[in-house]
């Protein structure tokens, strides 16, 4: 069994579901203050919106498309509040009758200096959690920038927040010369101008001379995570065609689950257990997309107790000798209190 210190990730991640009401609508249940709150519309074509408390309320970015942060986020997330968060009117946040997905993580509030890189960044960090949310200026030069988390992250997640341009996405498995695009459907962007061919470490990842994180005197944004013992994994599997699929251990229950290929064109993917509450989980949502939830088979895993496992021969999540990179968080099957947890 996997033993972890964090006994109810219920603390930190949760996913809220709720109907839009096409007025103010002040949400509760989170669990905690959110810092980092990502809105995807189910039921519509609509963009997903990425708000955070480093960059403040009513500063939005979109997962699927390059756009520079919109000040039209003030119709998407108005506040951050004890138990949630408030959404303004925009429909694809708060479409009346709608139903809406809110993925919400807890890193530290709006965050202080760090000192660690050669830029200076305004860092937000939750490490019992191994999240944190990152912004910094950049220099148009080789640097690195502190990320607060104490040990290496696994996934980067960044977008330059003055400019239209790509998202990148470093993984370990991927290699620190290749970046993925949250946006698209590619299998990425290679060279050293992206993370300068170095590795994270424990307090700063590095950045070349891009433009999509790092042109000179423009703001960027990060999300940083490692893994936790029973709480997140972070890692790959290579896909085997059928829809007796491969299981992938994580050493807890997922209740979120992010999947997406690398050695061939397909979707990004997300899965969780609030949209998803029996198996086989359908219903994925596709970060790169504004299309609605998807409806139908063909997309499916199982969210065991221990790992998930892949239903489907689909090639975005389990082609033949595909490879595929995922970041998940769950439950522990037994935390430091020795409470069990059960399956599904």
């Amino acid at each position: 069994m996997a033993y972890t210190t964090i006994n109810k990730s219920g603390d930190y991640f949760n996913t809220k579901l709720y109907t839009g009401t096409g007025s103010s609508n002040a949400l509760t249940g989170v669990g905690f203050q959110p810092d980092w709150v990502w809105i995807k519309n189910r039921t519509d074509a609509q963009s997903h919106v990425l708000q955070d408390a480093v960059r403040g309320v009513g500063n939005t970015i979109i997962s699927n498309n390059t756009d520079a942060q919109s000040a039209e986020g003030a119709g998407d997330l108005t506040a951050f509040g004890s138990d949630g968060f408030t959404v303004g009117t925009n429909g694809r946040v708060n479409g009346s009758g709608k139903s809406i997905v809110a993925w919400n993580w807890k890193a530290n509030g709006a965050g202080s200096s760090n000192t660690d890189g050669s830029i200076t960044s305004t860092v937000s960090a939750n490490t019992t959690a191994g999240f944190s949310i990152v912004k910094w200026t950049g220099t148009g030069a080789i640097a690195t920038v502190g990320h607060g988390l104490g040990v290496v992250p696994k996934m980067i997640i960044g977008k330059g927040l003055d400019v239209v341009n790509n998202w990148l996405v470093y993984h370990p498995t991927t290699g620190n010369n290749k970046a993925l695009a949250l946006q698209d459907t590619g299998t990425g962007f290679t060279g050293s101008h992206l993370w300068n061919n170095t590795d994270p470490t424990s307090s700063v990842f590095s950045l070349g001379a891009v433009g999509a994180t790092n042109s000179s005197g423009d703001e960027n944004i990060a999300y940083c995570f490692a893994e936790k013992t029973g709480y997140s994994k972070i890692g790959s599997y290579t896909g085997n065609g059928n829809t007796d699929g491969t299981f992938v251990y994580t050493g807890f229950k997922p209740v979120f689950v992010f999947v997406k290929r690398t050695d061939g064109t397909d979707n990004w993917f997300i899965n969780d257990n609030k949209r998803n509450p029996f198996n086989e989980a359908e219903n994925p949502l596709r970060p790169n997309l504004n299309a609605e939830e998807y409806s139908g088979t063909g997309y499916g895993i199982d969210m065991l107790s221990n790992g998930f496992k892949v239903r489907t021969s689909d090639q975005g999540f389990n082609a033949s000798g595909g490879n595929y990179i995922f970041m998940a968080i769950g439950q522990s099957l037994v935390g430091n209190n020795n409470v069990p947890c059960t399956a599904r």
